[in-house]
């Protein structure tokens, strides 16, 4: 008689992060899967792509913090018909006569909705972050863990010496498991004896890079689950710096290698530099996939007019007018408009949420105020242009050598050398930043 085999009933849950303080003031006024990625995504359609191109569609998604334009943005994006029994919901902080205070970390966020979660009577969580760059078949990763007979295989990215301080670092023995767990070495401790061994280590690594760092990204069996985040453990809150280290040497757990790429996109300096990168002759992160694409919202926009135009090492979205301008290592956002003569370089522009009506140009320019987009002869390099900026005419941001300390300037915002126009921001003809 064949062997039968019981697929998995896999759970995963994608955690929204806290207030997103890093990525301020992308995340003023939403959360950080919220904030719009290579022009037309949202960052959370990357994991929930990798979700669901692995045939995982059960999907939750934990957030307290500026919920409501990713609310909007899900429910106008995934849709899943009655025959496939797949959603994506999210779930926000909420008072229960359990619990009544927010999120307290990313074990206290899928502790408090346990009571959801088992009505899917799952018998694995994956758990995943909602602010991270990478493409991996969730489904391999489960089939990993399940052929090992681990109770927890956390997904590891190689990384060297001096990587090593920004991440939790795992020592393993030959047969990938997970003996020790150190969050974020300092540069000046020997860690020698964590170094991957040579029988467990993947040939194709590169020398330098000798360490396991987590990423993350987590397979709990689900009775693993509940044993860890409940009982006496539930003053921990939070995976990586409590619950992993706590299981260790209760639970059989394991490394799973990834050797794809993988960015944390969680500070400006980090989503600038993986927004540009997708404009590259052959960047590492691929959109340009038919077999595993990354889903989002579909909006029916028209295709973008091009009115005379040099455009180089440049992604355009639906919906822009682009009008005898130059444009250089750029990400134009959907509905974007760009007026004559301007000249933008290393700029990722977020587009808008709507078209300036006849009723608002007349609007504006009674109250001699720009329209919606860039207005003629700008100059515009090194910055980020979030949603529903109006620019007027002949401003220079972000092309003289003038450097700004961090933090807000009124009518914008600088980080490492990055300037952020504000959503909505209206910066006057003439203005130089």
């Amino acid at each position: 008689m064949a062997e039968t085999y019981e697929e998995p009933r896999v759970l995963a849950i994608i955690l929204g992060g806290g207030k997103g303080t890093r990525l301020y003031p992308l995340t003023k006024e939403r959360s950080k899967p919220a904030v719009s990625f290579g022009g037309k995504y949202r960052i959370v359609d990357i994991p929930i792509s990798n979700c669901i191109n692995s045939g995982y569609k059960k999907i939750y998604l934990l957030t307290q913090f500026n919920s409501a334009s990713l609310h909007l943005h899900i429910s106008n994006s995934y849709n899943f018909d009655r025959f496939s029994n797949g959603f994506v919901e999210i779930l926000a902080a909420e008072q229960t006569l359990e619990h009544s205070g927010w999120y307290e970390g990313t074990a206290d966020a899928v502790r408090k909705n346990f009571i959801h979660f088992k009505t899917q009577k799952p018998t694995h969580y994956i758990i995943l972050s909602g602010d991270q760059l990478y493409k991996m078949d969730l489904k391999a990763f489960m089939n990993a863990h399940i052929k090992s007979g681990a109770n927890i295989t956390i997904a590891a990215t190689a990384v060297n010496r001096q990587d090593a301080t920004g991440f939790g670092i795992m020592k393993i023995d030959n047969e990938n498991n997970i003996k020790e767990f150190m969050e974020k070495p300092k540069a000046d401790l020997n860690i020698d004896a964590w170094k991957i061994p040579k029988e467990a280590r993947d040939p194709g690594l590169p020398e330098e890079k000798e360490y396991l760092a987590s990423m993350g990204i987590y397979i709990f069996d689900a009775q693993t689950m509940e044993d860890m985040l409940g009982g006496e453990n539930e003053r921990y809150t939070d995976f990586g710096k409590e619950i992993i280290p706590l299981a260790i040497g209760k639970k059989k757990i394991c490394s799973y290698t990834f050797d794809g790429y993988w960015e944390d996109i969680g500070t400006i300096r980090s989503f600038y530099d993986a927004n540009i990168e997708l404009t590259s002759d052959q960047p590492r992160f691929n959109f340009y996939s038919e077999v595993k694409p990354i889903y989002t919202h579909p909006r029916n926009l028209p295709p973008s007019k091009i009115n005379k135009a040099e455009i180089d090492h440049t992604l355009t979205s639906e919906g822009c007018i682009i009008s005898n301008s130059t444009l250089k290592n750029s990400v134009i956002g959907v509905r974007s408009i760009i007026n004559e003569g301007c000249e933008l370089d290393g700029v990722i522009m977020m587009g808008a949420d709507y078209y300036d009506t006849r009723e608002d140009c007349a609007a504006y320019k009674k109250a001699k105020t720009p329209l919606t987009g860039i207005g003629k002869n700008c100059k515009i390099a090194r910055t980020i242009i979030d949603k529903n900026a109006r620019i007027g005419d002949n401003c220079k941001i972000g092309v003289s050598k003038k450097k700004y300390e961090d933090g807000d300037h009124g009518s914008f915002y600088s980080a490492d050398g990055i300037i952020v126009i504000r959503k909505g921001a209206v910066i006057p003809s003439g203005t130089e930043i």
